[in-house]
């Protein structure tokens, strides 16, 4: 029971409410709590609602009502995130408040980098305060040019420099703001995560010292307490240390797996293209039909994520045409089928999940970036790990079907290329397994944080 429990210290951690920013920051929380550390994630209520039959070892708190208030389309999603930040910074400080109360204490506020507001209310109550960016640190390193750049100041130190790296877009950029707007509101947003991050006693990123080593020593020379905690997988897929995780316990699609998973059961090792573009980003119409034309053309299997949104873009009869080889389902679990012997390819948007996912679980990648940090991120898998290639893209950014379907010939295909990119996808598996293995470097990082928050 839990009143039985003897914590060494108490945490509350503050995600923002997406699948994207809550998966990482729940499976950190795991790994705290399997060192002795009491939890309280504290979220939107909708998310809370998902939450609470999954995560049985972490407490749960709403400190905004979510459910009231629709969040599709840009307007909406600002207006939220004003009314998130005069809400929940409130009912956050009365939690944090309420708890000094209790048994344990909060030493330490965990908060998602996106809500740079909640460190000020660690710094009004005297709590650890450790800033988790969800996004890769070669993203941030990105960003922070454009920060200095929006708010007229000399850098502190040099840009990283990443030659040839395709400039980061806005989903449905005109949507967003202006497209004559250097600094529309959504990109306003995301470089506020600057605003105050020195103050922050921890700054954490969902990644491992060997993935990013060249820009973690640049980020180090901007920020002194940058530290890796990553990657944040289930500990099933990593080095197994903690018991019975198999999943993140949060999913935004109704969990059925059996389909895709017999299926893939029926399939040699190997031989399937797994091809999904996460939760948020969707494929445009014309992109949906090159990518039916290089699955249809290509001699390997395939599974294809297509959501409900985007099914009235498939070419007509595809589905029925291509069920000899092909599997199209609503969702999937995407860790178990990225751990299965039969895939042998992901076809990507590259999403930081998505992209650590694979490269734990030693999958190659063919990386088809939509938008944001998902350009940085699929030239790191091309241009730095060497675990994949990303399509052309013409002036409009499409990718041919041709162009596609020679970037899987080339992942799929028993050519030299082809098993070099095996080779070193099983080798990032491996330093994936050690940073988080005891003793291992983001091992070391959280220790490191632990014991400050023992002795506060």
């Amino acid at each position: 029971m839990e009143e039985k429990k003897c914590y060494s210290s108490h945490v509350v951690v503050l995600p923002f409410p997406g699948q994207g920013h809550i998966n990482p920051m729940l499976q950190f929380s795991k790994r705290l709590a399997s060192k002795g550390i009491k939890i309280t994630v504290s979220t939107t209520l909708s998310s809370v609602k998902s939450l609470q039959s999954r995560a049985e070892s972490i407490t749960l708190e709403s400190i905004y009502d979510d459910n009231t208030e629709g969040t599709t389309g840009p307007a909406a999603l600002m207006g939220f995130l004003e009314n998130f930040e005069v809400v929940g910074a409130r009912c956050l400080g009365e939690l944090l408040k309420k708890l000094e109360n209790s048994e344990y204490p909060v030493k330490g506020l965990v908060y998602d980098a996106n809500l740079p507001w909640a460190l000020n209310i660690a710094k009004q109550l005297g709590v650890v305060s450790a800033a988790f960016f969800t996004q890769s640190c070669a993203a941030i390193a990105c960003y922070y040019p454009m920060y200095v750049e929006m708010c007229g100041k000399p850098p502190s130190v040099a840009a990283f420099s990443m030659p040839g790296l395709r400039q980061p877009a806005l989903p449905n950029s005109a949507s967003f703001g202006s497209e004559t707007e250097q600094f529309p509101p959504l990109i306003k947003h995301i470089l506020n995560q600057f605003s105050n991050i020195e103050k922050a006693d921890w700054i954490l990123f969902n990644s491992f010292n060997k993935l990013e080593e060249e820009v973690l020593k640049w980020m180090t020379n901007l920020y002194s307490t940058v530290r890796t905690i990553g990657p944040t997988v289930p500990s099933v897929y990593l080095d197994k240390r903690l018991e019975d995780d198999k999943d993140y316990g949060f999913n935004l699609y109704k969990p059925i797996s059996e389909t895709c998973m017999q299926w893939l059961n029926s399939k040699e090792p190997g031989s399937v293209v797994y091809v999904s573009f996460g939760s948020a980003a969707a494929l445009s119409a014309p992109q949906m039909t090159e990518m039916a034309h290089a699955l249809r053309q290509t001699s390997s299997n395939f599974l294809w994520v297509v959501k409900a949104t985007e099914e009235s873009n498939l070419p007509n009869k595809f589905v029925e045409e291509t069920s000899g080889k092909g599997l199209v389902v609503a969702w999937c679990p995407q860790l178990e089928v990225l751990a299965h012997q039969a895939i042998g390819c992901f076809i990507t948007h590259c999403g930081w999940n998505s992209t650590v996912e694979g490269v734990s679980l030693g999958v190659p990648m063919v990386g088809m970036p939509q938008f944001l940090d998902q350009m940085t991120n699929a030239y790191l898998l091309e241009k730095v790990w060497e675990v994949g290639v990303q399509p052309k893209v013409d002036e409009k950014g499409l990718a041919s079907g041709e162009e596609i379907e020679r970037c899987i010939n080339q992942v799929m295909q028993a050519g030299e290329r082809g098993q070099e990119f095996k080779k070193k996808a099983m080798q990032w598996k491996q330093f994936a397994k050690e940073a988080v293995n005891e003793g291992g470097s983001s091992d070391k990082c959280m220790d490191e944080i632990i014991a400050q928050l023992v002795c506060t």
